[in-house]
């Protein structure tokens, strides 16, 4: 009697070769979890979309860079701070414009002019 043959897209394919390769599960553990068996599924899937497994010099250098992206909290208030900043400035950027456009206006209809003058006055 012949088993049943699992057929899978190769949108989980891809995501089964990714949990293989960012989580360090075992390729047995990852049958069990996606139900398939075969030797070398996971192996065939890596070479069929280009993937290689790290080797210890990349899976340092990403232990490395996922350290750098921990922020502590002062850090990160700091950001907040800044981002909050940058939108108030935005906002006063805004207010300046309009302001601008308005005394164009009145200068332009009024024909009166309210911005001073450069120079010295004698």
């Amino acid at each position: 009697m012949r088993t049943k043959v699992n057929i899978f897209t190769d949108d989980l394919k891809l995501k089964i070769v990714q949990d293989y390769l960012s989580t360090g599960i075992s390729q047995e553990e990852l049958k069990k979890k996606y139900n398939f068996t075969g030797c070398n599924n996971i192996y065939n899937w890596m070479r069929k979309f280009g993937l290689s497994k790290p080797n210890e010099d990349q899976i340092q250098l990403h232990r490395a860079m996922r350290v750098e992206k921990q922020k502590s909290s002062s850090e990160q208030e700091l950001e907040l701070k800044v981002k909050n900043l940058e939108e108030e400035l935005k906002r006063e950027q805004f207010k300046t414009l309009a302001l601008n456009t308005m005394i164009n206006i009145a200068e332009r209809e009024l024909k009166v002019d309210i911005r001073k003058k450069s120079g010295a006055k004698r």
